[in-house]
């Protein structure tokens, strides 16, 4: 099989340089991007197989960004590697596009699993979240969602900027 085509974003050099190190080995990595417009116009460039993202990231967040990546390139597969591990958050980013989510406190060993895991064409939520995610299902009845519903997409990116 051959090596996937990851694009990386997030908003740290120091991150994205970890992330390239961990994967170099395993995946062709075509690029790096430290925003969400970059990360959009870069993954349309390349096509890559796999772009890793972050929640929080300038000019256009991780979740935003998602959902356009998936209508231009919906054989993308999205993991979010990200800080926030509410139950909430990674409901979203699955409504997004999401195939994989982890947090940045998870092991490296675990970003590579998420990648051979959605290149094997399955899921993968890191554990650290997986329990309080079906907690809060079982407890409310259906999945969390983010509770400011108060402004659009569109309303989100204008602020961003």
């Amino acid at each position: 099989m051959s090596r996937p085509r990851i694009l990386l974003g997030d908003d740290h050099t120091l991150v994205l340089d970890g992330f390239r190190k961990l994967l170099e080995d395993r995946c062709e990595i075509v690029g790096a991007a430290e925003d969400g417009r970059t990360l959009l116009r870069m993954a349309q460039e390349l096509e890559p197989d796999i772009v890793t993202l972050d929640i929080s990231m300038p000019q256009l967040n991780g979740v935003d960004a998602a959902r356009k990546l998936k209508k231009i390139l919906p054989r993308t597969h999205l993991i979010f590697v990200t800080m926030h591990d509410d139950p909430a958050y990674v409901n979203e980013a699955f409504k997004a596009g999401a195939s994989g989510y982890l947090l940045k406190r998870s092991a490296g060993s675990e970003l590579r699993q998420a990648i051979q895991s959605v290149m094997d064409g399955q899921c993968y939520v890191t554990p650290l979240v997986a329990k309080g995610l079906v907690q809060s299902v079982i407890s409310r009845g259906r999945p969390p969602v983010l509770q400011d519903k108060s402004l659009t997409a569109r309303q989100r990116e204008v602020l961003q900027l």
